[in-house]
């Protein structure tokens, strides 16, 4: 059985107990008693530090503002060190505290006091449940599951990370390494960093298990794990570690960088290059689900691969397809390829799932009614975004294409591209149009350079557009208006004619993209 030390520094000696649950409180003790490092949530190794104000009996992460305060001793961690001296400790405190103000005597002794008592933590006495060398691990396992639902709600994805530390602790190890380095680009070797997600271990999980087990509900995989026959409800040890071996193989595959790296390949080649425009990370965990079954499984034709699964992820980003009852939406598309035997049959089930939903009645109808909100995070302004990467299509009034502009990993203080009022929100307001959810339609905004978009201020269209148009060829111009879906004479329209006909634009430049897919 697999196990971690507190901390991050070697040990003398080898240890002959276990924690089952309470690392984390052990850990921080621990850390701060001993003054060692410990490993955050977004892997970076650090010192805890904590201040105390012996006055209040209050104990506080320092800010500025505390560390300014002479109330508060600053790091209680020197109270352990190894040649502390508790009174100069305490001398040391009260003489400056002094100097900002007075101290009484019964101040005084309450600081001695509270400074003693905090020294004497490191001599606490814990309660401890030890349990017998006798039981097995299974019984390890389900002690943990049931003292921490106590506490916390915890997933299932909780419960299949404990079974993991417990019968196969390696694969946990590296699913937390694999998302610790996706984190940061690397100059020495290959890792998952990207620009589009951030995976943590439950999501990479999900991952391996969809691909090991074709399932994508965890409660089953749990208990598929735990080798319950899921017919006969009985358990067996000899079921349980040969489903852990499928998905140790299962887990590699989705752990291989050169996998993750033409996975992602498949998501920019569907336009979302960026990662704002990602509105569900299940949208790309299960994408990724159907990659590794393509090409592990099927032995799909990778360059076939990466168009299918290009065309899938659109799909399932513009309909939301993973956003309300995702492992209900995952099981019932999994279960379709229960019959499948062929890379044929493969890459027919996906496109069948693609054409049911991407119908002309959703193209003319749904997605232009999709674009009626003035929510900046619709799939369908990303679905949009998206389509313009396909077409290559330059910024509005711009000589730069919306790709490079948006390119991920750029930072300044302005954005290179900003989404712009066609018509101003202080000449709607002007005109009638005072509340948010007129000004602030999804089709009333174009992606300009962000000096355009200064520019422009709050003029009318009728009075800015010219400008603009004069620095373009005709030709140009009409290849912008179709990109950008502007109406012909749109600076004259009505603003609600507008709305309405540029939605239906929009609809068209996004269906157009998609298939060129």
């Amino acid at each position: 059985m697999g196990f971690k030390s507190i901390g991050t520094e070697r040990k003398q000696k080898a240890a002959h107990l276990l924690i089952v649950d309470g690392q984390q409180r052990l850990t921080s003790l621990y850390a701060v008693i001993k003054g060692q490092e410990v490993i955050r949530e977004n892997y970076n190794k650090t010192k805890i530090i904590i201040a105390f104000n012996p006055l209040e009996e209050k104990f506080e992460i320092p800010d500025a503002a505390i560390r300014r305060d002479p109330r508060y001793f600053q790091n209680i961690t020197e109270v352990w060190e190894p040649n502390a001296n508790i009174i100069k400790i305490i001398n040391s405190y009260t003489s400056n505290l002094r100097k900002s103000r007075e101290i009484t005597d019964d101040e005084e002794l309450k600081i001695q006091e509270r400074f003693m008592k905090l020294k004497n933590l490191e001599s606490y006495p814990f309660s401890v449940l030890e349990l017998s060398q006798e039981i097995d691990e299974e019984q390890v396992a389900d002690v943990f599951v049931r003292i921490n639902s106590q506490g916390k709600t915890l997933n299932q994805a909780d419960f299949i990370l404990t079974l993991m530390s417990v019968f196969w602790d390696e694969g946990r190890t590296n699913l937390e390494e694999f998302c610790r380095k996706a984190r940061l680009p690397s100059k020495t070797e290959a890792t998952p960093f990207n620009y589009i997600i951030v995976p943590k271990p439950d999501q990479m999980l999900r991952a391996a298990v969809g691909l090991a087990f074709r399932r994508a509900r965890l409660q089953y995989i749990y208990s598929i794990l735990r080798g319950k026959d899921l017919e006969t409800g009985l358990f067996s040890e000899e079921r349980r570690d040969t489903q852990f071996d499928i998905l140790k193989v299962a887990q590699g595959n989705a752990l291989d960088i050169q996998n993750w790296h033409e996975f992602l390949k498949a998501i920019i080649q569907a336009g979302y290059s960026n990662e704002s425009f990602i509105s569900s990370n299940n949208n790309i965990l299960y994408s990724y689900v159907f990659f590794l079954i393509g090409r592990i499984d099927y032995k799909v034709d990778l360059y076939n691969l990466k168009k299918l699964i290009a065309r899938w992820f659109f799909t399932c980003s513009i309909t939301g397809r993973y956003t309300g009852s995702p492992e209900t939406a995952m099981e019932m598309d999994l279960a379709k390829l229960r019959s499948v035997d062929s890379a044929e049959g493969f890459i027919g089930t996906i496109n069948e799932i693609i054409d049911s939903q991407l119908t002309p009645d959703f193209w003319n109808v749904t997605l232009p009614m999709d674009m009626a909100t003035s929510s900046f995070r619709s799939p369908s302004l990303f679905a949009y975004y998206a389509a313009l990467n396909i077409h290559d299509a330059y910024g509005l009034f711009s000589k730069l294409k919306v790709g490079e502009l948006l390119q991920s990993g750029l930072r300044a203080n302005k954005s290179a591209l900003e989404r712009h009022h066609l018509f101003p929100k202080a000449w709607l307001m002007r005109n009638g149009f005072a509340e948010s959810r007129d000004y602030n339609q999804i089709a009333n905004f174009a992606l300009v350079e962000w000096s355009d978009s200064i520019a422009i201020s709050d003029k009318e269209p009728k009075v800015y557009l010219p400008f603009y148009e004069g620095r373009f060829t005709n030709e140009e111009m009409e290849k912008m208006k179709y990109w950008h879906a502007l109406p012909s004479e749109w600076q004259e329209m009505e603003y609600k004619e507008f709305l309405t006909s540029r939605r239906k634009m929009i609809a068209r430049v996004v269906e157009h993209g998609f298939k060129k897919l």
